[in-house]
């Protein structure tokens, strides 16, 4: 009886990490990790700890839809990569409906929290980031312009004014640096991935960079947008945002990552380009870490 019991529960377990699957957890992971950041800034001290619970929750519901959605519209494509051939949708295990549904009731809960619990313009901000990935990225640029990635970047450099917006029901300047920061770290951090991921792209039909225009000259792109994003992450200290010890990281992590950039333009390798695409999220984190102490530090130096 005990046997029939575990065996009748594997089904069900199997389908909850099915649905858990599509939400891309350690994307939206890195998304609401940035939008805590965006709060935790958002003021001298700790923000309300209640808004900031209801607006982390509210965030990642949607960002979880958003990316079912996008496993909805991209079954397809996702079927011919090897990087994405075995997300359910992919596979057949879940049907459109399903999905659909699940897409749905996860943005429409996300969305009370943000408005009964948080403010209606971090609601609306943070649904229109869904629209903007869900729809605009997936459905219209990435299948139609290799530039899909960077015009795209505005949806995902969302998450700090997000954060910032539920804490001061405003968007300033401030968090305007951060949705920067992160809009010029999209193109290297998803070409370094779309350089070893190459033939992916190809068989999906999907115009990436090093498709249409090759790998030499998405190799030059990746270099001059990591320039550009190293001087677009000194706007912080720059402005006042931040202090000495935030610069400390930004130039250090500026250097690493422009090290590899310079590594991968001047002698590629699909082993690189993967050091490059890994150390690109930990760069991400570790320079918004860097804002986070700064932020309580600076004051008590």
């Amino acid at each position: 009886m005990a046997h029939t019991a575990f065996s009748a529960a594997l089904p069900h377990a199997s389908r909850v990490r099915q649905f858990y699957a599509l939400t891309k957890p350690r994307v939206v992971q890195l998304i609401v990790f940035c939008a805590v950041i965006g709060m935790l800034l958002a003021v001298p001290g700790l923000p309300d700890l209640r808004t900031a619970l209801a607006a982390t929750a509210g965030i990642w519901l949607v960002a979880a839809a958003a990316a079912a959605f996008n496993c909805l519209v991209e079954q397809r494509i996702d079927a011919k990569m090897a990087r994405t051939a075995w997300r359910p949708t992919a596979k057949g295990e879940l049907t459109n409906t399903q999905t659909l549904t699940f897409s749905t009731l996860l943005c429409a809960a996300g969305s009370a929290i943000l408005y009964l619990w948080v403010n209606p313009l971090t609601m609306w901000l943070t649904f229109a980031t869904f629209v903007g990935y869900a729809v605009v990225y997936t459905v219209i640029l990435k299948p139609l312009t290799p530039q899909n990635i960077v015009i795209g970047g505005a949806s995902g450099a969302m998450p700090p004014v997000l954060g910032w917006a539920a804490i001061r029901g405003e968007v300033g300047p401030e968090a305007l640096m951060l949705f920067l920061i992160i809009f010029l770290w999209t193109p290297p951090h998803f070409w370094a991935l779309a350089l070893y991921r190459a033939e992916d792209y190809r068989r999906s039909g999907l115009p990436m960079l090093p498709i249409t225009h090759g790998s030499e000259f998405t190799r030059l792109h990746v270099l001059l947008y990591t320039l550009v994003l190293f001087a677009g992450t000194l706007l912080p200290f720059v402005s006042g945002m931040s202090g000495v010890f935030y610069l400390a990281a930004a130039v250090v992590l500026g250097a690493v990552f422009t090290a590899y950039a310079w590594k991968l333009w001047r002698a590629y390798s699909d082993t690189l380009a993967r050091k490059t695409f890994r150390f690109s999220i930990i760069y991400l984190s570790l320079l918004f870490a860097a804002l986070l102490v700064d932020h309580y530090v600076s004051p008590l130096i």
